[in-house]
């Protein structure tokens, strides 16, 4: 690199900083506009990127810095005061010099954007007469007093006041910034202390390397201190060399108050930025994986959440709204909250868009809980907005937001009030270079799976392993504390033979991806420990199920398992991930309605069906659970006693019911919930869940049944539930009805 490339280079990394910290410091100002100090910063900023410019030769740059230049000039010295249309052009200054250095740094020229009208709007304000500032503030928690608001527009004047100067005409961003990418920053500064200490390190991990291999061949008791030293430097030097990857999260934070004051006013709303933990640290990779994704959700807090402030007030809320951005350390991963106090996500209308739109089918809109409800903006394609504009109506954001932050390991979770605001919830791991991982082995290969991703450990005995494990819509599940868990088998998914069945012990990694856990079966579990995450190639880069590979202690290469990658081809995600996949009769022009439901057995060979929405839980009770009270067979359960209703008994099906078998077997208990009513329905046992209702074929042939229909070539019944219970104890569902 020649020494010109040199100084340009410098010149474009040290430029970029200061336009950010204009940006922040002219929103700041704009609260505050008799902050000399403010206003003395922020024209030496644009005075050294002048005179740079110069130097280099760049005179478009040069032509319009020195316009912003004498515009700072007259504020500093007090001639006239900062208006909310002086911060909108110095603002598109900012805008243009960032843009020009973007085309200096991709081809070496300056561009052929016209610049003209802007610098003559710049000109232009020299002379404007003082007005008062823009409603829009931004607040930041630091130790200065926050300073008195400023008079809004809507003050009146005084009687003799004169006339106003027409409105000064400012260029906007959009005529001067070509639909073009910002290079990602490829430098970063370090501490120079933290340089020397790299260095010293480096040095004592020579010096413990040559021991090493002089006690290579003589494996004496000093062999073991040595490699102690070689570890313990090996991991200092591995921890200084991730704090240079390091990078305080206010490097994305803070250039979010310039995007909420340009939104607030392009949409005629008031808000301020209140911004938490700016100072925490998370690797530049990381940053860079969530710029996007966080720009996304400010720009919809305040699109879609701030009311306007007509609004806010016939509401009781303050005119202006608050948008609140948190970051913090927890459990070694990085969490980001983006809160508003806006009129939050209101789930029946996201509903009834959805079917508008035929996204979903009226009768599953109905059958949706509201957590459920508020989902649907996850959604590729889904938008609530009724008409197109630039910020908002194509359905592109939300997916977006979700799927980039699934990318990189993350969760998404909104929680949401009407009326009151929304709270989005991002958690990413620190870093992507060095991670915690689980490594589990099979079909003879070792695989790494990231320790974000794990929930916990299962391993199945001998017949156990056959017993417990069965099989719903062709899916092999494992009754996990009573939950459902579908099971994947490593070897399967990769392409490799189905496992046949044995009594060896199963080994079954819990893992989630997205807020859906299931089962990964492997041979074996290894060990924990942390790994080195070395990409793909570009080759090989699309392989949907490795996230990239490490190099374990033996030399060997393993491979790091996505576990979203592993879901998505298994199928794992396929009723899950849009909630859409119910639907897929409706889409198809089948207008009949549909609903889960649950199989069971009562008796030798009954088939009951019962709607799976309004089974709270499938549980195993033992049999010396059972107690009494007056009458009836109960169980405690959660805290409350849960009243059972032996379906076995009731249909005549054995001589004493199902609570009657061999005192090995636990009880199959279904816990079916109506409102705040819970009862245990004992049944034979469980079968499957299928998708569809067909219609009723066969009246109602006995008590506690709706009718009968065919499902997977079977006579099956369709249980009345509030029937059984009325002809069983009709006292019980009017004492919990009661209470």
């Amino acid at each position: 690199m020649t020494l010109d490339e040199e100084i340009l280079r410098e010149f474009l990394i040290e430029s970029r900083e200061a336009l950010d910290l204009l940006d922040r410091d002219l929103v700041a100002l704009e609260r505050d506009p008799s902050a000399q100090q403010r206003i003395a910063g922020i024209f030496r900023a644009v005075h050294t990127i002048k005179g740079t410019a110069g130097f280099l030769g760049f005179k478009q740059l040069e032509l319009v810095t020195h316009a912003g230049e004498n515009l700072l000039s007259r504020l500093r010295d007090g001639r006239i005061t900062l208006t909310a249309r002086m911060t909108t052009a110095l603002l598109a200054m900012c805008d243009a010099v960032r843009q020009i250095l973007a085309t200096v740094e991709a081809d070496g020229t300056e561009g052929g954007a016209d610049l003209g009208p802007l610098v003559g709007a710049l000109n232009s304000l020299h002379a404007t007469p003082s007005a008062l500032p823009a409603p829009v503030r931004v607040k930041s928690r630091s130790p200065e007093p926050a300073p008195e608001p400023a008079p809004t527009i809507l003050e009146k004047a005084p009687v003799n006041a004169p006339a106003p100067a027409p409105p000064t005409p400012v260029v906007a961003l959009t005529e001067i910034v070509v639909d073009r990418d910002v290079p990602a920053e490829t430098s970063v500064r370090v501490d120079v202390a933290l340089l020397d200490r790299l260095m010293n390190l480096v040095g004592e991990l020579v010096l413990a390397r040559n021991q090493i291999l002089q006690l290579g061949e003589v494996r004496d008791a000093s062999f073991g201190a040595a490699s102690q030293r070689l570890n313990l430097i090996t991991t200092e030097l591995q921890e200084g060399v991730m704090k240079t990857r390091m990078q305080p999260i206010g490097n994305v934070l803070h250039k979010f108050p310039r995007v909420v004051r340009d939104l607030a006013q392009s949409c005629g709303k008031r808000a301020e930025i209140e911004m938490e933990g700016v100072e925490t640290e998370l690797d530049r990779t990381i940053i860079e994986a969530v710029r996007d994704p966080l720009t996304h959700v400010v720009r919809n807090a305040i699109d879609h959440g701030i009311e306007a402030p007509a609004a806010r007030a016939a509401a009781g809320k303050p005119a202006t709204g608050r948008l609140t951005l948190r970051a913090f350390h927890e459990g070694g991963r990085v969490n980001i909250e983006v809160a508003d106090d806006g009129a939050g996500i209101d789930p029946e209308r996201l509903r009834q868009s959805a079917v508008r739109r035929g996204v979903i089918s009226a009768e599953r809109a109905s059958r949706m809980t509201d957590h459920e409800s508020i989902g649907l903006i996850f959604m590729a394609g889904f938008s609530t907005a009724t008409e197109v504009t630039r910020l908002s109506g194509r359905g592109v954001g939300m997916d977006v937001v979700r799927t980039n932050v699934e990318k990189i390991g993350g969760t998404v979770e909104v929680q949401s009030v009407v009326g009151r605001g929304t709270t989005l919830k991002i958690k990413i791991p620190l870093t992507l270079a060095i991670v915690p991982a689980l490594v589990v082995s099979d079909d003879g290969e070792r695989y790494a799976i990231p320790q974000v991703s794990l929930l916990e450990l299962v391993r199945l005995e001998g017949p156990q392993a056959l017993a417990s494990i069965e099989s719903l819509q062709g899916t092999p599940i494992f009754r996990l504390r009573g939950n459902l868990l579908p099971l994947v088998y490593l070897r399967a998914a990769l392409g490799g033979g189905a496992r046949p069945p044995s009594d060896e012990p199963v080994n079954i990694v819990v893992v989630q991806a997205e807020d859906r856990p299931f089962g990964l079966v492997v041979d074996g579990v290894n060990d924990t420990g942390e790994i080195v995450v070395k990409p793909f190639g570009r080759e090989i880069k699309g392989v949907s199920v490795f996230a990239g590979a490490t190099i374990m202690g033996d030399g060997r290469v393993a491979l790091i398992l996505d576990v979203l990658g592993l879901a998505q081809r298994s199928g794992i995600m396929a009723r899950g991930r849009d909630l859409l996949r119910g639907d897929e009769a409706d889409a198809a022009g089948d207008a009949r309605p549909r609903q889960a439901l649950l199989l069971f057995q009562v008796g030798d060979d009954a088939r009951i069906g019962l709607p799976l929405h309004k089974v709270a839980r499938l549980e195993e009770f033992s049999r010396d659970r059972i107690e009494r009270a007056g009458h009836r067979k109960v169980v405690q359960y959660r805290g409350e006693i849960l009243p059972l209703v032996d379906l076995c008994a009731f249909f005549g099906q054995a001589d004493a019911g199902c609570t009657a078998g061999p005192d090995a077997e636990p009880l199959q208990v279904i816990v079916y919930a109506e409102n705040e009513r819970r009862f245990g329905l004992v049944v034979r046992r469980i079968l499957d869940i299928v998708d569809d209702t067909p219609p009723i074929e066969c009246d109602a042939a006995s008590p506690g049944l709706l009718g009968s229909t065919t499902i997977q070539g079977r006579v099956t019944d369709l249980l009345d539930v509030a029937g059984v219970i009325r002809a069983v104890d009709p006292a019980l569902l009017e004492k919990r009805a009661a209470a």
